[in-house]
């Protein structure tokens, strides 16, 4: 049976849709107002009746209210047994939900826990022997805790499978299934998820019987009206491209999304050092104070706010021209909230995203969770130089000028193409007293009047006007339009010296390595000063570096001709466009291939198969012996450690980074 949309002329409230008083003081505490229409269709059902029910519910729409709401006003008793499962695809999103669901809880009952990978055993087997009518988890850990006789399923009355897509996406189709085997048959099973694919369809006719089906009534999804940007910027750095970011816009009025309350508080001290108002607002800050700061945002007296993703929540300005990922998201759902901020209404919006260079592979994940949620693409965009920055300020500000002082040409922009010259371009002079009439729409110089006349006279007295009005306007915007008000970015080092070659290397952190060792190691191979080894970015896995031209051919010859060498290439950003390489890219499976890409085929990859297929067998060790330019002899043996590991830092060059 599918549902249809209830007319949006009904005014519906939380009390029409059957909540208890209980759940009301909950929903008032958290600011909700009216609901959302998946609220307004899910919530009735799950609170009367015992059919199953797939809901198609877009990001933002308050999915997690709408199954949470009523079973926390069904599960508000002590029980011995858990009585409801969450499954979320990611442990930041299994955190969110379960940190919601107590939200929506006024009393001792009902207890929610969350489960979820990376977290200690342990501590969580505890919170179950304690006690927990409501479990939140992702599939892998609710897998093991079901497998180690710690988490019963045989009892519970609400199985919810939450953001059902990106579950099957993420290849847990398997994990899901195992989970639904080992829980209670009778339980109601809801399904939430933004689209429908046939898996999904197929995992409701395998386990759900029959069911409902809810969803907005002619609902059309369309392309988000976003640009979608994304800069790749070291961690250090980013402050620098924040800040040409908001220079370089004509009217910024943005959010800035960080990860954490302490990056909050530092992006919003940084900006504020430099001259540019901003707030930072999170969890920590008191509702009194975080009002007064919404207001400033609200009436543009602040135009940057630097947010968490929960402290965001509930917030609804229009207007917003921008919104900054100064931290990458750590899935698609969180992306598409938060870029969802902006191009509201049918306006057009800008969204842009910082990438460190070591995410790019989680970069590559986000991309195709926007491709399917915003219909949109994210695309690269090299970071602004200081000159177009400060070109597109001087337009700026001159038109500013001449529109106050009534010499803006009606109609008519000034052209943002075309350039200013280092000093700021003089003003227009008035027409002389025996010009023809004007027409009337010529613009009209504004009255000073006697008193700033009178100034201007004795400002001009023994000076040349032209250069009295320079000067002022020095005084007044030199700071701003000063190339010292601007840092380098590192990342553009490797363009601005076309003598350079970027090289990946498969030595990582899980190596040992860290960019000072990496460094040593380039210097004591090609024998060059460690500073020459630039653009260091480490990843668990590899590193790239950039190197002069000659020591970049002569690294990848060594890496071809020495057994004893870890993996390199190179690493071109037109090819990879910092999507990131899989695993296969780097080591192909199977035949032996020989030559790929111009460079014998990664023999690390493959030791590291082998040492992971010899797991609890004899273990595998191997010795590697190579000189440095002093003529010493270093050996490396490692124990059941594959890949590069056999090449660990040890006593290198003292040379400096």
């Amino acid at each position: 049976m599918e549902d249809s949309l209830i007319d949006e002329k009904d005014e519906i409230s939380f009390e029409d849709l059957g909540l208890d008083e209980t759940v009301l003081a909950a929903i008032e505490k958290k600011g909700f107002k009216t609901p959302s229409p998946i609220q307004v269709l899910a919530i009735p059902r799950l609170l009367n009746g015992d059919a199953n029910i797939i809901a198609k519910a877009r990001t933002g729409t308050g999915k997690t209210a709408a199954f949470g709401l009523p079973i926390v006003q069904n599960v508000c008793t002590e029980s011995d047994h858990v009585r409801a499962l969450v499954l979320e695809p990611t442990r930041e999103l299994a955190i969110q939900t379960c940190t919601e669901l107590q939200s929506f809880t006024s009393g001792k009952f009902p207890r929610v826990t969350v489960l979820y990978g990376g977290a200690s055993y342990s501590t969580q087997i505890k919170e179950l022997k304690r006690g927990a009518e409501i479990v939140v988890g992702t599939p892998g850990r609710i897998k093991d805790h079901i497998e180690r006789g710690t988490l019963k399923l045989d009892k519970i009355d609400y199985f919810i499978l939450d953001e059902g897509d990106e579950m099957l996406d993420m290849g847990f189709v398997d994990d899901i299934k195992s989970i639904f085997a080992s829980a209670n048959s009778q339980s109601r099973i809801l399904l939430f998820s933004a689209t429908m694919p046939k898996p999904i369809l197929q995992i409701a006719e395998e386990f759900m019987g029959e069911y409902d089906i809810c969803e907005e009534e002619g609902f059309v999804e369309e392309p988000l009206l976003i640009e979608q940007k994304y800069w790749v910027v070291s961690e250090p750095d980013k402050i620098e491209a924040l800040v040409r970011l908001v220079d370089i816009s004509p009217d910024f009025y943005g959010l800035v999304f960080t990860m954490t309350k302490n990056d909050a508080d530092m992006v919003s001290r940084l900006l504020d050092e430099r001259g540019y108002e901003a707030a930072a607002l999170h969890g920590d800050i008191p509702q009194g104070q975080r009002e007064k700061i919404l207001a400033r945002f609200r009436s543009k007296k602040t135009r940057i706010l630097v947010a968490t993703d929960v402290a965001a929540r509930g917030i609804d300005i229009t207007g917003l021209s921008h919104v900054v990922n100064y931290s990458l998201p750590f899935d698609g759902a969180t992306y598409i909230h938060r870029i969802g901020r902006t191009g509201r209404a049918g306006t057009s919006g800008i969204a842009v995203t910082f990438v460190r260079p070591e995410e790019r592979r989680k970069l590559e994940y986000l991309r195709n969770a926007v491709r399917r949620a915003a219909k949109g693409e994210m695309t690269q965009e090299e970071i602004p130089e200081i000159d177009d920055v400060l070109n597109s300020k001087r337009l700026r500000i001159l038109g500013d000028i001449k529109e106050k002082l009534g010499l803006a040409k009606p109609d008519s922009d000034i052209n943002s193409e075309s350039e200013v010259s280092d000093e700021i371009v003089p003003l227009e002079q008035d027409a002389t007293a025996d010009a023809p009439a004007k027409e009337e729409s010529a613009p009209q110089p504004i009255d000073a009047g006697e008193f700033y006349n009178r100034m201007a006279d004795e400002l001009c007295q023994d000076a040349d006007p032209k250069q009295v009005l320079a000067g002022v306007l020095k005084i007044t915007f030199g700071q701003s339009l000063d190339k010292s008000h601007y840092g380098r970015i590192a990342s553009n080092r490797s363009r601005a010296n076309p003598n350079q070659k970027r090289i990946y290397v498969q030595l990582g952190r899980r190596d040992g390595f860290n960019a000072r060792s990496i460094a040593s190691y380039f210097s004591d191979l090609l024998h060059i000063p460690g500073r020459m080894v630039d653009q260091i970015d480490v990843s668990q896995n590899f590193s790239l570096v950039s190197l002069p031209s000659s020591n970049a051919i002569r690294a990848l010859e060594l890496s071809k001709s020495r057994k004893d060498m870890p993996h390199m290439h190179l690493d071109s950003k037109e090819e990879n466009n910092f999507t990131g390489r899989s695993r296969s890219d780097r080591s192909p499976r199977g035949q032996d291939r020989g030559r790929r890409g111009g460079f014998e085929r990664d023999r690390y990859s493959v030791a590291k198969r082998e040492g992971r297929e010899n797991r609890g067998g004899e273990k595998a060790s191997r010795s590697s012996a190579f000189k440095n330019e002093h003529g010493r002899t270093r050996v490396h043996t490692s124990t059941n450690r594959s890949g590069a590991s056999a090449y660990k830092k040890s006593n290198r060059h003292s040379e400096e980074y």
